[in-house]
């Protein structure tokens, strides 16, 4: 199964919303409650692009399996250097590289834009993706304990970096 990337385009966003929408109800890698509607997520998407920051996506056989972004951390101009991320791979396409894919992308990516960090913030129960995200030299640099509440539980947010320079 190959797999290629290449940058967003509107009609990638119904595929970006199935996956979204699967974390929203299944996972704490969303910690939203509610699900988006298309004209949501088109909106995201497109707010992303018009900032200037990159949206690319991951298909194999003409099917998007997983997306990656970045944005602003913060919106202080001091933080222009600094972008948090975001990746997704369908549930149905997990464990076959497609997350390594998109993370070397967007850090060859933000490395061409300049920027100086990168952020991830992990749910404390998705040790897979800190484990992964260790794989490409982040470092784990904060833990917000209790940070955010979903199914009926508290959840601990990790904050793991990379040093892009």
């Amino acid at each position: 199964m190959g797999i290629t990337l290449r940058k967003y385009q509107k009609s990638d966003a119904l595929a970006i919303l199935d996956i979204i929408n699967y974390n929203i109800l299944n996972a704490t890698a969303l910690y939203d409650y509610t699900i988006r509607t298309l004209e949501q997520q088109e909106a995201i998407l497109e707010a992303k692009l018009q900032s200037g920051f990159p949206v690319i996506v991951a298909e194999t056989n003409g099917e998007v399996v997983g997306f990656g972004m970045y944005a602003e951390f913060r919106f202080r101009e001091a933080y222009k250097f600094t972008v948090e991320h975001s990746i997704y791979v369908s549930h149905n396409h997990q464990g076959l590289g497609i997350g390594k894919l998109l993370l070397t992308e967007l850090i060859q990516l933000a490395k061409q834009q300049g920027l100086h960090t990168m952020i991830g913030v992990i749910d404390a129960e998705n040790q897979n993706s800190i484990d992964f995200h260790h794989q490409f030299g982040f470092k784990t640099v904060g833990i917000i304990k209790e940070s955010g509440f979903k199914f009926n539980r508290w959840l601990d947010s990790v904050f793991v970096q990379l040093i892009l320079d």
